[in-house]
């Protein structure tokens, strides 16, 4: 319990007093943010406000998890280093799509191509480094098993291990690559992805410590029970990057004084992803990631009607927060009522965990 409150304290002080240190030199060196001219034109505004603030809340959960690992006298867990693997090599893909729109003030960074590859290696070295590491039971960080709040009878190895492996590898890569795109496409409005991933990500810090005081070591097996490796550590790592998005909003609230960023949304998604596989509730991540499943699917639906009708759109523009911008909301209402959506979406989630827990 110490390890996880210090972990997002610390984490939060970092980014609540040293981001204007981050605004500064990031004013100083140019990356600022590059506004496309087919977007909103109140957006234009923000053109040169810092970006890359994903740099800045990384390294602030980073510290923040190990420095109460060590004020703790604890081991850091395998299972917390694969999520802040997933989180920094997914941050890595956004810096440098978002090192390449500064540096070529352009609205596009990486092609769409070579974002897709970079997603994978990361999620296929996850995949693979995850079934490896076995504790004193058996638990490896991850399962093949398909999971909603605790594994289900779906076994991709049931299909043998070569074929098992390659589909829980692609299985691997949708989620990771869903969660990480749709935590980047919510990031188009002040505070609208940094507010949302702190409900969806703080909903692991409840999971993992409640499963961590229901795990089967502790309940000799019972039905009730949670077999799920270092539930608590991944609790801890969950906290560690509330407290650093927590701080990052103060100044990424509206008006913005820096954007997170490709770095940011990217890294974030993977984190994301990586607690949901790790804790076992995988399909559980449709509700915990509600509002990032909303816009995302607000984007496709726009793209398919459009394809069919020749021309025809659903929204006046897609993401879904911009139709609402086109429609005359002001922004800070946009921001505030997603969050109620995201929010209501994440207590849906915690509730049917809950409920599994008590008439599983």
């Amino acid at each position: 319990m110490r390890a996880l409150l210090l972990a997002g304290a610390i984490s939060m002080a970092f980014t609540l007093f040293v981001t204007p240190a981050f605004v500064w030199l990031f004013r100083r060196i140019g990356w600022g943010q590059f506004i496309r001219d087919d977007g909103p034109q109140s957006h234009h505004t923000k053109k040169g406000t810092p970006t890359m603030g994903g740099i800045v809340i990384i390294v602030a959960a980073l510290l923040g998890y190990f420095i109460a690992k060590l004020a703790n006298q604890e081991t850091p867990t395998v299972s917390a280093l694969l999520v802040f693997f997933m989180m920094v090599g997914l941050g890595l893909v956004g810096f440098t799509d978002d090192f390449i729109k500064t540096h070529r003030q352009r609205s596009l960074g990486l092609s769409g191509w070579a974002k897709i590859a970079g997603q994978g290696v990361v999620a296929s070295i996850f995949a693979i480094l995850s079934l490896q590491f076995p504790n004193e039971n058996g638990l490896t960080p991850a399962s093949t098993k398909i999971s909603l709040v605790r594994d289900l009878p779906v076994d991709f190895m049931v299909l043998g291990t070569v074929a098992g492996t390659i589909l829980f590898i692609i299985w691997i890569y949708f989620l990771v690559a869903s969660t990480s795109n749709g935590v980047n496409i919510a990031d188009g409005l002040d505070g609208l992805a940094t507010g949302s991933s702190i409900m969806a990500i703080g909903a692991f810090a409840i999971i993992g410590f409640w499963k961590f005081n229901q795990s089967c070591d502790d309940l000799l097996q019972s039905t009730a029970c949670y077999n799920t490796r270092d539930p608590l550590d991944l609790a801890v790592v969950a906290s560690a990057i509330v407290g650093a998005l927590a701080g990052f909003l103060w100044w990424n609230t509206s008006p913005a004084s820096i954007y997170m960023g490709d770095t940011g949304s990217l890294g974030l998604g993977g984190a994301l992803a990586a607690l949901a596989i790790e804790a076992r509730t995988e399909l559980l991540l449709v509700l915990l990631g509600g509002i990032f499943v909303i816009v995302t699917g607000s984007v496709i639906l726009q793209r398919i009607y459009f394809k069919l009708t020749h021309g025809k759109r659903i929204f006046l523009m897609s993401p879904l927060h911009h139709h609402f911008e086109l429609k005359g909301w002001k922004e800070i209402t946009i921001v505030v009522r997603f969050w109620i959506i995201g929010g209501l979406c994440v207590l849906a989630g915690i509730g049917l965990f809950y409920v599994e827990w008590i008439y599983g």
